[in-house]
């Protein structure tokens, strides 16, 4: 059963990573997972919390940050070191299959912490802002989404790495915005 389904995880990641290979992807989706990409996004949001929430934002913020912290904890610091699965970058058996579009690193590959930490996000600011700004929801799922996509493509992460990462993002998430709404302040 395992080895049946990581065999579906490897063809269904040189699918994506080779099968859908072209020259826009190859320019898009390596950018699209840099975290200096997205700065100005964070840098807004960081803006738009102060500005728009006073003190509350503040709140706002610490929470975000407390969000990315359990996300980056749970995913690399706890269940990579336990699972031990390698990169299929890394991998032996594929090194003559990946297309190197970025540098591999050395980290494990199960859970992406790109994918949890994305989705946690994601998942915390549609539940704090959705009753006031409806399109963050295909907005915020999409940002993630495409995020943990590009992780795939270029070959740092397996597609059952991303899903893994995702459903962890997103329990972190529902648990930091409950935590969230229960301690905020009243302003």
């Amino acid at each position: 059963m395992i080895e049946g389904l990581m065999q579906f995880d490897t063809d269904l990641f040189l699918e994506i990573h080779r099968g859908l290979s072209n020259p826009f992807f190859d320019w898009l989706l390596p950018i699209m997972r840099n975290r200096f990409t997205w700065a100005p996004l964070y840098l807004f949001i960081i803006i738009f919390c102060f500005r728009e929430y006073k003190k509350k934002g503040w709140y706002i913020i610490g929470m975000l940050l407390f969000t990315f912290a359990m996300g980056d904890l749970l995913a690399s610091r706890l269940i990579k070191p336990f699972v031990v699965r390698l990169r299929p970058c890394n991998e032996p058996g594929l090194v003559d299959e990946i297309i190197h579009r970025v540098p591999c690193g050395s980290g494990y590959s199960f859970p992406s912490a790109h994918a949890t930490n994305h989705f946690a996000i994601a998942i915390f600011l549609i539940i704090v802002f959705y009753s006031r700004w409806k399109p963050v929801l295909p907005l915020g799922l999409a940002w993630a989404f495409i995020i943990s996509f590009s992780q795939i493509y270029v070959g740092v992460h397996y597609p059952l790495d991303t899903l893994a990462g995702a459903i962890l993002g997103t329990l972190i998430g529902l648990t930091t915005s409950k935590l969230y709404k229960t301690l905020q302040p009243t302003l």
